[in-house]
């Protein structure tokens, strides 16, 4: 088989079988052609163009190709992670006997710590009055973000029929099509309730749960414009996105006691591995408390600081 018509039997194995995305399927295949252009500008026979002479002395020549190009260690982690699993499906149809692609470790590029706001300022911007339509709808928006922890994707698709008010409760449809409940409080039921009394009519063709100023469902663009908005007037940093307060719900459930198996269930993480990245953001905070707090902590304000 070459390696040009095994890219094509596994697009169609990534849209059947694995009901994959537009998005990731497209990823997916943008990185292979990429290899598979690569390995054409180095191999001249059509002999060595074949699935079965991929080696992994031809893949590490490709990332290396590609760092020396100023490819990041992310970009090239995915690279390499799209590469051992194109394999790894050959692997199984025993048309490979080997995955070369896992005899390769790409470097991981450290994970920067979310940028997690203190639970004053979010409470300063949850709390702002609220009486034109929107502002309610944006006051329901912004709760249900903190209270829930969803992604602004799952908010956007959120029909009238996945809210269970009287129970706190909704049902959410997360990454890879995987239905989940999440949980939030009053705060949130009560601003809910508020936003359902002034919706306009419910649609026949769309019953979405947030709706727009046309009333249409309201976009993820729509979100995230609607959320800098009123970080601006709250002053809260011009990065503040709809992800931030995904990252400060764990963080602040962490902090509180929350465990961590726990959390990963509200968020919706497949990994442990995922969740964890919030035990960091929690220990930063710890560190400041304890320099702050401790009379002989490393950055303890100096005596003559007081004169």
């Amino acid at each position: 088989m070459t390696l040009e018509n095994a890219v094509d039997v596994f697009r169609i194995y990534l849209e059947v079988e694995c009901n994959a995305s537009p998005h990731t399927v497209r990823n997916y295949i943008s990185d292979l052609q990429q290899f598979h252009d690569f390995v054409k500008t180095v191999r001249l026979s059509e002999d060595l163009l074949a699935l079965e002479s991929v080696s992994a002395d031809l893949i590490l020549s490709f990332l290396n190709a590609l760092h020396g190009q100023g490819v990041g260690y992310r970009t090239l982690a995915r690279k390499g992670s799209t590469l051992r699993s194109f394999l790894d499906y050959f692997q199984r149809l025993e048309i490979l006997s080997d995955n070369v692609a896992r005899q390769i470790r790409t470097p991981k590029e450290r994970r920067p710590l979310p940028d997690v706001p203190p639970i004053d300022q979010v409470f300063a911007l949850l709390n702002t009055d609220a009486t034109k339509p929107l502002e309610v709808r944006d006051r329901a928006i912004l709760e249900l973000f903190y209270a829930s922890g969803i992604r602004v994707s799952e908010l956007v698709a959120l029909d009238l029929r996945d809210v269970d008010l009287s129970g706190g409760t909704l049902r959410v449809m997360g990454k890879g099509q995987r239905e989940r409940q999440v949980f939030f409080g009053h705060t949130a039921r009560d601003t809910l309730q508020a936003y359902l009394a002034i919706r306009q009519p419910e649609d026949p063709v769309d019953s979405a749960l947030f709706l727009n100023h046309r009333g249409r469902r309201l976009s993820t663009r729509g979100v995230q414009l609607l959320v800098k908005k009123h970080c601006q007037q709250t002053g809260l940093p011009p990065s503040t996105s709809p992800h931030t307060f995904r990252h400060a719900f764990a963080t602040h459930l962490l902090d509180n006691g929350a465990d961590l198996r726990s959390i990963q269930e509200l968020l919706g993480h497949q990994q442990l591995s995922t969740t964890q990245q919030y035990t960091q953001v929690s220990m930063a905070h710890l560190f400041e408390v304890y320099d702050g707090a401790h009379p002989r902590a490393r950055r303890r304000r100096q005596p003559e600081e007081d004169l």
